[in-house]
């Protein structure tokens, strides 16, 4: 398994997904905002690019584990769900897939070409 990458990849997001769904529904959070990331799709109804730059902005790790750990050292209690729900999307995305997009296509992604 450690020489296939993508094997890899995909267990590292199915071990994050299942570790931020436990805490997610261990503190009783809503799952009303799990594919909110997703608005931001519609920048590829102006064009590749700008839809490119901006699922890739709703769909890094660094922001979403940025908010997760300010939500924490900050305490702003409020935010931990967004923070959570945020990396489970991910996550999921990741696992089947969808990586970040290349400005070329919505298919284009880091992970894989999709089919």
């Amino acid at each position: 398994m450690l020489t296939r990458p993508a094997i890899l990849l995909r267990a590292e997001e199915a071990v994050l997904l299942t570790l931020t769904i436990f805490a997610y529904q261990h503190l009783h959070y809503s799952w009303l905002l799990f594919f909110a990331p997703d608005l931001f799709m519609l920048g590829y109804l102006i064009n590749t690019r700008i839809g490119a730059v901006t699922y890739n902005f709703a769909h890094t790790l660094t922001l979403a584990l940025a908010l997760l750990l300010a939500s924490y050292v900050e305490q702003w209690h409020q935010i931990t769900p967004l923070a959570f729900i945020w990396v489970a999307h991910i996550a999921f995305d990741r696992l089947l897939g969808y990586g970040l997009k290349y400005p070329v296509s919505f298919k284009g992604t880091h992970l894989q070409r999709i089919a």
